[in-house]
């Protein structure tokens, strides 16, 4: 990786970080990537971790989005 901004899983997240969406792994299915879309959740959008037990929530502007760990383990992050 050329970047000098390491990403990390959405899961593996400490809950109170700032981080940008850097991308969704292939393994989230095309109908729920475009629901998450919908939702706002798109790169480079700035996201702040709420929770990760028992499901990863996420600030994304003023909206709480809860995201099942199947989903946000295959979500992408980077340093805000």
């Amino acid at each position: 990786m050329t970047s000098h901004t390491a990403r990390i899983r959405l899961t593996g997240t400490p809950v109170g970080s700032h981080v940008r969406l850097a991308e969704f792994g292939e393994e989230i299915d095309p109908l729920q990537r475009e629901q998450l879309l919908a939702y706002g959740l798109s790169t480079p959008q700035a996201v702040t971790v709420l929770q990760q037990r028992p499901m990863t929530i996420v600030l994304c502007e003023h909206m709480e989005l809860a995201l099942e760990h199947i989903v946000a383990h295959h979500i992408w992050v980077e340093e805000a």
